[in-house]
């Protein structure tokens, strides 16, 4: 016992907090966050009651800590994957597959993102809109070099659409686990792309030979 005390003291406080992170968004995900229980948890984690208070706070504090860092994740997921993208149809594609391949990687985390994200209020909110936010800023600046005549306010616009989409799509998948990532982004190029394009023309986008 006094050995696994020491264990614990010397575990670096970013990987301390990686476990209880990783072990709540478990537990969130079994039982929703108002079941979960902070007991629960630091029992799994290993460690008493007061430690996981000392670095998190609060449940509250704890969901927003798991939320916090699905949303740095995901950033830098979709950023990874667009950066050597040649067109914006590619950009797009890459940014869907990765939302989708994210998703099933961390199928805890996007668990607990769905399940609050049905809460109109709460601790969680915001943070859940902060991710949406940060997911369409990013598929704006996408659009923009293929939307050259659009106003800001129509590209946020755009992009509010295919978050939307995604999201749907996503828990639309829930019920279809046999619908792979690429085929998840496949249906909804065909249906968003397909659209953009007209868009495209209409707004004057300068052609592409990739483009459709």
């Amino acid at each position: 016992m006094a050995g696994e005390q020491q264990r614990r003291r010397r575990m670096p406080r970013a990987e301390r907090e990686e476990q209880m992170l990783a072990v709540a968004e478990q537990v969130f995900a079994e039982r929703g966050y108002q079941a979960a229980s902070m007991d629960e948890i630091a029992e799994r984690v290993g460690v008493s009651k007061p430690m996981l208070y000392e670095y998190f706070g609060s449940k509250d504090g704890l969901l927003l800590a798991c939320i916090g860092r699905a949303r740095a994740e995901l950033l830098e997921a979709t950023r990874r994957a667009v950066a050597d993208a040649s067109t914006p149809e590619e950009m797009l594609r890459r940014g869907l597959l990765a939302f989708f391949e994210f998703i099933d990687a961390h199928s805890r985390a996007w668990s607990v993102l769905l399940h609050e994200a049905l809460i109109t209020a709460g601790p969680a909110a915001a943070e859940i809109e902060a991710i949406r936010r940060q997911q369409t800023d990013l598929i704006a600046a996408l659009l923009a070099p293929r939307f050259p005549a659009a106003t800001a306010r129509e590209l946020d616009a755009y992009a509010q659409i295919v978050i939307g989409a995604c999201e749907r799509l996503a828990v639309w998948r829930e019920r279809h686990p046999d619908i792979t990532p690429e085929e998840a982004t496949r249906l909804l190029m065909d249906l968003t792309w397909l659209g953009l394009a007209g868009l495209a023309a209409r707004h004057g986008a300068r052609p592409h030979p990739e483009a459709i």
